[in-house]
């Protein structure tokens, strides 16, 4: 009974902390009045969006952070930020706001290890800065390694210049080209001190009133009056260009998706789910269970939401770059997860699948800038929406059956563990679990192997060229059918099949993200990207060292005389 009582107290505890986290004010929907400044479109990296979300992704872009708390200035969200600097940029070059987050390059540079954040005036009187820019200016590109230090350095300088130069465009007024192009004209769209050359004196004019009055309102703290006067500027500007200016249902779509923050939701969900599971594996399970069931179906219904609204707003499918392929990695091993769970009846695919989820998610969530969640435009080698859809999705729905197989190994090595090597119950059905997922992954990884090799030719004129992209994607699908050849011809067991289960998913990890990230090599260059090599590092590290931790266990109860048993079958599968 005490048992019991403390496992009710226990989750009662996690609820309440999930609570506290959807509650607390950072996830709190945005007031009235900022909602009207997300009318004002601004162009922006070959896109129209709404003011807020080009403040949400300049504040990361500046500081590496969706808020920052300030001296002089206290708590500022991004939009009052990008307000502040747009509208009284006046002291804004003294205050530590631009972030220099990679040791080498503050060394490099003589400043403070202490700080990460840095003001403009800091920055561009430092002379050893200059001297760093004009020297690996004229380097030629040598070839480094994605995380080598040169190579991490070059990268940090240019997102230095680059936050630099975002600065100074917006204190300017240059970066926000909120004024649409004259009509009958196709081009890029103006500040405001642009819009005096392309617009007669009249109708700038009336710009600089309407964004007089937005200005004296936001200083003077008048919300009320700001959103107006947002909302007037906003109409004024569509009025010059109704045909090439965003639908304001548009832009408050993109807004509530902002607000919404779907990915977070999901991931709390997940988590939530699988505690339920976990917690009532021996003591209301079947509240638990529907528990379970009820907020894994939430969060993957905040990721359709998610995607369908990527896909509205950018206009493709949502894996062109490695945050989306790993959402879309969570949502996968989710799907997968639900359709078994719906055949089999077995809490084990979900309890398997919702750490995998969430851990995909808490990865970008936490890492925003290295994996970049605004929306971009495709290069121009994925600008054909067939073969991206069908080639990547393929590949990476692969991945997911595997990141579900790999939840699975896990469970059945851990259950493998605490249960010793006796005839389990448990441990046959998720053996059979594994290789049903293993099977599904294969199937994928082939299609997705063949189609992306149809698409090379059609793209680059060759079927297979052993890019490394394309090696390492052979090398993971030749891995998980040695895998499975092995089980049907007996050279290993169901523990084996769990064993492999997790380290074949070590050649996913390296074709996925240590091909993108750590190599930065071949003709894939779209995809590549830097950093948080470490966490990635850290999960395969404890996942090959808890699969000797099994190996040795086995070889400690080799003398116990005690084999595997014979597989489950089908049917009794289904009566679990």
């Amino acid at each position: 009974m005490s048992r019991q009582l403390m496992r009710a107290v226990f989750l009662s505890l996690s609820w309440f902390f999930f609570l506290r986290i959807l509650c607390s004010p950072d996830a709190a929907a945005q007031t009235g009045w900022e909602r009207d400044f997300a009318q004002i479109a601004v162009q922006d990296h070959g896109r129209k969006k709404p003011l807020t979300s080009f403040a949400s992704e300049s504040c990361l872009l500046l500081s590496g952070k969706q808020s920052l708390v300030l001296p002089n200035r206290g708590k500022m969200e991004s939009l009052p930020l990008l307000l502040s600097l747009w509208l009284s940029p006046e002291g804004w070059e003294k205050e530590p706001i631009l972030l220099v987050g990679e040791p080498l390059l503050r060394e490099a540079l003589g400043l403070p290890a202490s700080r990460t954040r840095f003001s403009f005036d800091e920055l561009k009187g430092n002379q050893a800065l200059r001297a760093l820019t004009l020297r690996l200016g004229a380097r030629e590109t040598a070839g480094d390694a994605q995380d080598s230090p040169q190579a991490r350095l070059e990268r940090a300088l240019r997102g230095l210049t680059e936050r630099m130069d975002l600065f100074s465009r917006i204190v300017s007024g240059e970066a926000l080209t909120i004024v649409p192009e004259p009509e009958g004209t196709d081009g890029r769209w103006l500040s405001l001190p642009e819009a005096k050359a392309a617009y007669p004196p009249e109708v700038t004019a009336k710009l600089d009133l309407l964004w007089e009055r937005m200005r004296a309102a936001v200083l003077s703290k008048n919300q009320r009056e700001a959103g107006m006067a947002a909302s007037a500027l906003a109409q004024e500007l569509r009025s010059l260009n109704p045909s090439r200016y965003p639908d304001a249902g548009k832009l408050r779509f993109e807004e509530t998706y902002r607000e919404l923050r779907p990915w977070q939701w999901a991931w709390i969900c997940y988590a939530a789910s699988a505690i339920s599971l976990a917690l009532t594996a021996a003591w209301g399970r079947r509240i638990g269970y529907g528990l379970g069931w009820a907020l894994a179906l939430a969060g993957f219904l905040f990721q359709i939401y998610g995607f369908a609204c990527r896909i509205v707003l950018a206009g493709r499918p949502p894996v062109t770059n490695m945050y989306e392929s790993i959402i879309w990695v969570a949502f996968g091993v989710v799907f997968f997860a639900l359709v078994l769970e719906a055949i089999y009846r077995s809490r084990y695919l979900l309890l398997a699948a919702m750490p995998i989820a969430v851990l995909c998610l808490l990865f970008v969530q936490t890492q925003p800038l290295i994996f970049d969640p605004s929306l971009q435009p495709l290069v121009p080698v994925l600008r054909n929406n067939f073969w991206l859809t069908v080639h990547v999705l393929s590949v990476t729905l692969s991945y997911a059956a595997f990141g579900l197989a790999l939840g699975l190994g896990d469970l059945y090595l851990w259950r493998w563990l605490r249960l010793g090597s006796g005839r389990k119950r448990g441990e046959h059905v998720l053996a059979q679990y594994i290789y049903r997922c293993l099977q599904i992954g294969v199937f994928f990884l082939a299609t997705g192997v063949v189609l992306g090799a149809v698409w090379a030719n059609y793209s680059w004129g060759r079927f297979w060229d052993w890019d490394p992209k394309e090696t390492w994607a052979l090398v993971a699908l030749l891995c998980y059918l040695a895998l499975l050849h092995g089980r049907i011809a007996g050279w290993w067991g169901e523990l084996g099949l769990a064993a492999g289960s997790v380290l074949c998913f070590l050649s996913v990890l390296m074709a996925w993200y240590g091909v993108n990230f750590v190599l930065g090599k071949g003709l894939h260059s779209y995809g590549f990207g830097s950093g948080a090599v470490g966490p990635v590092a850290a999960f395969a590290l404890a996942q090959f060292l808890f699969v000797l931790w099994c190996g040795w266990a086995a070889w400690q109860r080799r003398g116990d005389g005690k084999g595997e048993a014979a597989p489950i079958s089908a049917s009794e599968i289904g009566r679990s």
